[in-house]
């Protein structure tokens, strides 16, 4: 009798080597003593049809899929969540034993997760919440926030026709305010988001005023390099509670693993610390 195959899961994207779900993925293979392997693969976006369709019977059980494919493996995907539908991207794919592709999207779970977890007192219904950003992961962070119970999201981008576009999308819920007037609308919001790539190395400061910031207010920054931006060293210096990237990254990972390999994985100080090595 032939032994099992030994399951293989990977990321996909292109460029990917700066990806650090190998670190994240392989730190929870070594720490559950499970027999798989997960690794980065670089696939440009005419190859990604051809490399998907031959994934599963090279031994691959699933896949993460990053920038630029995350819109695209929609097309390629049997059976697509409703959230991965809402947001119009899929982040996750799994390869069943039936041989069809299910994909979904963990990024709106991962951002809620680690709100819940590095911010224990946060009551996402108790006011409004004001996001920066309209791109895909402001998406997600919208469907999550709507599917949660807040009240009211002020949506703000530096091109406001991305802005309109997604309240005509997500609904009633969603108030979109000019980028000028962001530091005005946070002056009673209970959670504050950036979903942007300001503050992020390399790239341009977020420059709006922060003086509205006080105690009680949640402060999210989807940009974890560096782990402490502008936005949350200005939520810190108010006495807001500031929540950094990273753990939406490693809390999103959690449902991709424990459909690929079994077994939920645990979201502690020691996978921050592999993944930050």
């Amino acid at each position: 009798m032939s032994e099992t195959k030994v399951p293989l899961a990977a990321v996909l994207g292109h460029p990917i080597a700066h990806s650090k779900s190998p670190q994240l993925h392989g730190h929870w293979l070594r720490k559950y003593a499970i027999k798989g392997h997960y690794v980065p693969i670089d696939v440009a976006p005419e190859d990604l049809e051809r490399v998907v369709q031959m994934l599963p019977t090279l031994g691959f059980v699933g896949v993460n899929v990053t920038i630029p494919h995350k819109e695209a493996v929609l097309q390629l995907a049997d059976l697509v969540t409703e959230r991965a539908k809402l947001i119009g991207a899929a982040n996750t794919l799994v390869f069943r034993k039936d041989g069809k592709i299910h994909a979904d999207n963990t990024d709106g779970y991962g951002f809620v997760q680690n709100l819940v977890q590095n911010a224990p007192k946060w009551n996402p219904k108790g006011g409004p919440a004001l996001v920066f950003g309209a791109g895909g992961a402001a998406r997600a962070v919208l469907a999550s926030l709507i599917d949660i119970g807040v009240p009211e999201i002020r949506l703000t981008n530096r091109t406001p026709e991305r802005a309109e576009q997604l309240r005509a999308e997500f609904g009633k819920t969603i108030t979109v305010v000019d980028w000028v007037q962001a530091g005005n609308a946070m002056e009673d919001a209970t959670t504050v988001v950036n979903t942007t790539s300001l503050g992020m190395v390399g790239k341009p400061e977020m420059r709006v005023p922060l003086d509205a910031l006080k105690p009680g207010m949640v402060v999210s920054d989807l940009v974890y390099t560096p782990l402490q931006t502008k936005l949350l060293r200005a939520a810190t210096d108010a006495g807001a509670m500031p929540v950094d990237g990273l753990g939406m990254l490693l809390h999103q990972a959690v449902p991709a693993f424990e459909r690929w390999f079994g077994l939920r994985p645990e979201v502690d100080e020691e996978l921050r610390a592999a993944v930050l090595r």
